[in-house]
Formats: C-alpha cells, structure tokens, sequence
C-alpha cells in the first residue's frame, strides 16, 4: 500500500484483535504495574534527554484553552469568583472543563480506555467507579513526562500545508520520515506527529472531527512497540477517525492504551514546533510535561514543552 492511501473500509476487528494480543506489554514490567511504558524513561533516559538542551529555547505544545464549544467538543469553562471590581485584595477563579474530547490538550491515563472489560495489564474495568480509578489513575504520572521526544512532521514529507480528512498515516509514511530526518526514535522517547490539524482548520475552518480527520492507521502500532515507544503525541487523536475498521473507533487508542501501557496526549499545537524544528533541521528535543496529581483522574489537562 503507497504512503497516504485509503485503506479499505472492511477491514476486520479481528485484525485488530490479533494486533493487541501480539503486541501486548501486559507483565512486561509485572502484573502489578500501572506505569506501562513509562518504565522505559529511566533515569539514564532523563539525563540523555537533558543533554539534548542546547540553546535553552521553549516552545509550548499547548494549545490555548478553547472557551467556546466548538469541533464537536464541550468549551472549557472559566469563571471569575473574586475581581478588581469586588475584591480589594486579591482575584480567584474557577476552572471546570471535560477534556477528554478533540479541543483541550490533555493526556490519557491508562484507565482510560477498556476493552472485553478489561484495561491494560489486566486490571478489571470495574476498578473505575463513581469515586474515580482505583486502578491506572493519572496520578501514577505524577513524576511527569521528561525525555527525549521526536516530531514527524508528515505534510512537510508530503510537502503539503496539512492533512486532509481521508489521508492515512502508514507505517512507510514513519519509515520515510525517520529517514528523511534522520531523527531515529529509540526506547523510551515520545512520538509527536503532526497532521497539521491546526493549519487546516485555519485554512478550511471546522469540520465533523470523527467522520473526516486524518491520523495514523492502525497497521502502525507494530512499528511503534518495535521503536518501544512511551509516549504518543498528536495534534489531534493519534487515530485517523473514522478507522474503517468495523466496530472499533479509534483502534490506534485501543491498542497503545490498553495493550502497550502507552500514554497518549491529544490535541496538541504543534505549528510553533513544526517551524522552529525545520529552521534548526533538527527533530529531536526535550519533552517535559507533568499532568495533575489527581488521584483517580481518567487522565489530566497538560501543558506539553520543547525544549531546544
């Protein structure tokens, strides 16, 4: 199949069923663990991801917190309690928002996903109740994300502004992409890709996210578990959506959550990034993000950073 091709619509849950039992990271760390692949970020990988800081330049992976419903996602709401206006002291606030969905950059916890009633690892889908996840919670990332990360930029190889909803992430697409930027991803490192979901909705504005979104196609994750990845990173979900897949919507969530222990961060803005890498030709950096210590949380808001 070339780079970019559809492919057909009918393939099979069965395949993806395969896939998850085949590539499955369940006992790999013991059958008590709830990091996953976290575990491949020691303390070797930090201080090597450290020295890849070379000119000290930020860039936030964040997108801005969007206060209106808009791309079939509820608005994250702000609400000012104390003011310059009633309070001569100081301000507060409050901040209330359900970030899973397609607009507030957010990681996924290992709860977040289930499949035939189980999570990964084997933790029972009963073990997240009306208090929170007894199992796999966020706050098992508490420590945070610090490591080297590597960006593919796939409209750059492409050479195309963004993405359009029926494009196909393919493993040759990654393989022509590490190549191309000789950003070779190892053990440990967070995966971003881009599609460049945030040029295209500049540029078209929005569209019906679940039924016309590119991303990556499921046949990529034996590339990613062979890379050992433990991180991926999207603009939008990491999934092309829909999947063509029968009766599995997002198999890319399916199998890194629940099969790898792999986190996922979504909608993440990945523009600043994409220039500032191509100016430097250089796709590698440090990655440091740390999620709200929210014990039982399904997963937190996050303020993804680069660091050149």
């Amino acid at each position: 199949m070339e780079a970019g091709m559809t492919p057909k619509p009918t393939e099979s849950p069965l395949d993806v069923e395969a896939m998850l039992d085949q590539l499955s990271n369940w006992s790999r760390w013991g059958k008590q663990d709830e990091r996953g692949a976290l575990n491949l970020i020691t303390p070797r990988k930090r201080v090597e991801a450290a020295a890849l800081v070379r000119e000290g330049a930020a860039i936030s992976l964040s997108r801005d917190a969007i206060k209106t419903a808009e791309d079939d996602s509820p608005p994250f709401q702000h609400a000012m309690v104390e003011t310059g206006w009633n309070n001569e002291i100081s301000s507060s606030d409050i901040f209330s928002v359900r970030y899973h969905g397609f607009t507030v950059t957010h990681l996924d916890a290992l709860c977040h996903v289930f499949h035939r009633g189980l999570m990964y690892n084997g933790y029972s889908q009963r073990e997240v109740t009306e208090q929170g996840a007894g199992k796999l919670a966020v706050a098992r990332v508490k420590d945070g994300l610090f490591t080297r990360a590597v960006l593919m930029d796939i409209p750059r190889l492409r050479a195309v502004p963004y993405l359009e909803g029926g494009d196909r992430i393919l493993p040759s697409d990654l393989d022509a992409c590490e190549c191309a930027s000789g950003g070779e991803v190892r053990p440990g490192d967070a995966l971003v890709i881009r599609t460049g979901r945030w040029a295209r909705r500049a540029a078209v504005g929005s569209w019906p996210i679940m039924q016309d979104s590119a991303g990556l196609h499921y046949s990529c994750m034996p590339w990613l578990r062979e890379r050992d990845i433990s991180v991926l990173m999207s603009d939008l979900a990491s999934d092309a959506m829909p999947s063509g897949v029968t009766g599995v919507i997002l198999p890319v969530h399916l199998i890194a959550i629940v099969g790898l222990g792999v986190h996922i961060v979504d909608n993440c803005d990945l523009e600043a990034l994409a220039a500032a890498a191509a100016a430097r030709e250089r796709w590698e950096f440090l990655l440091m993000a740390a999620p709200l210590a929210v014990e039982g949380g399904t997963g937190s808001p996050i303020n993804p950073v680069a660091i050149f």
